[in-house]
């Protein structure tokens, strides 16, 4: 059961082969005082699989609860889903010609069961450099407004970015490889392909 909203997510595990269903958590998203960004992201992934987990523990099938949340970081400050259009260009702004994190946390736990895992994977992205007016067509495309940074590596923000150290489909918002050893750790997954 996968706890997310994200058809990005769901494109991903498609791609893997993995049979799942969908049902979308819930839960406040806001950070707690003085929460670190690596522990509020590892913290809502938990958070989502556990409200996932508590509305099936009557499911006859018993399925595994998968939950993921991910951020982008920059200069200590979390940047999340823009607010409006303004607040994606400020983001993109910061972004243009320097490096930044995405911290993607999984969390899987066993409806009817105790086994639960969870992990946090960072990747490193630098963003080519662009003036204001590159951001507001970008902005005004769209793609980035439900997006942690603003930004779609997967569509046209592929064309703002430089380089990238580490997992892509992290960036994307669900690293692959990662979650076919969190799955097969679990045993929902016995060999892949």
């Amino acid at each position: 059961m996968l706890a997310s909203a994200s058809p990005r997510r769901r494109e991903i595990l498609g791609q893997l082969g993995v049979e799942f269903r969908v049902l979308v958590s819930g839960i406040d998203e806001d950070a707690l005082p003085g929460e670190t960004p690596d522990l509020q992201v590892a913290r809502l992934a938990r958070e989502k699989a556990a409200e996932v987990h508590a509305r099936l523990v009557a499911e006859v099938s018993r399925p595994c609860v998968l939950a993921a949340d991910t951020v982008v970081l920059i200069d200590g400050l979390l940047l999340g889903k823009p607010s409006d259009d303004a607040d994606a260009e400020r983001m993109l702004l910061r972004l243009s010609g320097r490096v930044h994190r995405v911290m993607t946390a999984l969390a899987l736990c066993e409806v009817g069961g105790t086994y639960r895992d969870e992990l946090v994977l960072v990747t490193e992205v630098r963003f080519r450099e662009f003036d204001r007016g590159t951001a507001q067509r970008y902005v005004a495309s769209g793609e980035g407004r439900d997006k942690a940074g603003s930004y779609a590596i997967q569509g046209l923000g592929a064309g703002l970015v430089a380089e990238i150290n580490g997992s892509y489909t992290n960036v994307v918002g669900l690293p692959a490889v990662e979650t076919l050893a969190l799955l097969a750790r679990a045993g929902v997954i016995a060999t892949w392909p």
